[in-house]
């Protein structure tokens, strides 16, 4: 989906200011970011782990070979052994994985400043998204096992099918998906939605008009995107940013987002997704074809595979991470240059990164090797040090910002 933002790191992010730890201490900001990032990290392990050995036990003990025989005994067509597997699929890894949902969804983010919604809105919120991720998984893997039933190429078809798919979301995410979780009101005429227009405008990239976004009433973050394409592309400023940030900054950090429009990133990302997804069914092919029958499959369509379907796609998808994340990490280097060069204010710029690295409990300075597998984004400080050597090659200084 087309909904990339100024400010992402690949892993939750949290509040500002001196917060207190887990464990109730009062710690600094980069005492507590690295704290919070760890603890996440490691919650993001043993959901991995989970995820991993319950689709392991489904598969070596034959449990989806029963549920498929007892399918087939009642008739039931290949799309709705497909739904049926998938369902029991779904609901059992997300039972066993509530805890670790509830921990670093709700409990972590909360504890350190994050969230500031009550429980009950948070979990709404999270079933809507776990109902909208069922739907669209369902129906990748119904038309994933109808080609299979068909074509020794359903791997290319289904990269095809699946690069359309990804076409129409980008285009409907601003018009069907963001209003799901966020009320968005226009932003009211005045100097702000003047300017950013215009930037619009003077860059080329045609936009309906600014919303902003009720971010408030969940968190403290900030960040902006520009989601949409063509006649539904628009600016999402959150609230929080239009309320903390000076227009300078809100100005820089929509110039960001409109370098990956006017630099081809959307096309080119669309493009990288689907090589990607090609690459992974070509490969799964293989694999359901060479594993397949060792463990009383039928064949590659087989909707008993569904579980080493999936650890196919989730073991590709571990692998694939460092270089899906280093090409993210080059456009947004892109995107920093662009936003430097169009609005030539770099202590903007920099403002606004120390901003957003406060609100989000940002860790400013990873380790190289957690950065390299971990982070969609250059870190803070790169980002940063980026701003202030282009300052310099403008013959303009840019005072240091104090550490947050």
């Amino acid at each position: 989906m087309n909904c990339r933002s100024f400010y992402h790191t690949g892993q939750p992010v949290a509040s500002e200011g001196m917060v207190r730890s887990a464990g109730g201490k009062i710690s600094s900001v980069g005492d507590q970011a690295t704290g919070y990032h760890r603890w996440q990290f490691w919650l993001g392990v043993a959901r991995l782990a989970l995820t991993v050995g319950l689709l392991a036990v489904f598969l070596l003990t034959g449990a989806t070979l029963s549920l498929r025989r007892w399918a087939e005994a009642g008739g039931h067509p290949l799309w709705l052994q497909v739904a049926e597997l998938f369902l029991i699929l779904t609901i059992a890894l997300r039972l066993v994985s509530a805890p670790l949902t509830w921990l670093a969804g709700y409990w972590l983010p909360r504890r350190v400043g994050l969230l500031h919604q009550p429980f009950w809105r948070w979990a709404l919120d999270h079933a809507k998204a776990v109902a909208l991720s069922g739907i669209l998984t369902l129906a990748a893997a119904e038309v994933i096992y109808a080609l299979l039933s068909v074509t020794a190429w359903w791997w290319l078809w289904a990269a095809a099918v699946f690069f359309a798919g990804s076409a129409v979301l980008a285009m409907v995410v601003p018009l069907v998906i963001v209003p799901l979780f966020y009320r968005l009101t226009p932003l009211g005429e005045g100097e702000l939605r003047e300017r950013l227009l215009a930037l619009a405008a003077r860059v080329g990239v045609p936009v309906v008009g600014v919303w902003v976004v009720d971010q408030s009433r969940k968190s403290r973050t900030a960040n902006a995107a520009l989601t949409g394409l063509g006649r539904t592309r628009r600016i999402l400023l959150f609230d929080t940013l239009v309320q903390g940030f000076t227009p300078d900054q809100v100005e820089t950090v929509l110039a960001h987002e409109l370098g990956h429009h006017v630099q081809g990133d959307v096309r080119r990302a669309l493009l990288v997704q689907s090589a990607l997804t090609l690459v992974t069914f070509w490969v799964a092919d293989g694999l359901l074809r060479l594993g397949g029958r060792p463990l009383g499959f039928t064949g590659p369509a087989d909707p008993a595979g569904l579980p080493l379907f999936a650890l196919i796609v989730v073991a590709l998808g571990v692998l694939a991470l460092p270089l899906a994340n280093g090409y993210s990490r080059w456009v947004e280097r892109r995107a920093d240059r662009f936003a430097l060069s169009v609005t030539r204010n770099a202590e903007a710029f920099i403002g606004a990164m120390e901003r957003l690295a406060e609100l989000n409990l940002a860790e400013r300075s990873p380790h190289p090797v957690k950065e390299f597998f971990l982070f969609s984004h250059p870190s803070i400080e790169r980002r940063i040090a980026r701003a202030r050597r282009f300052a310099s090659a403008e013959g303009r200084v840019v005072a240091q910002s104090g550490a947050v």
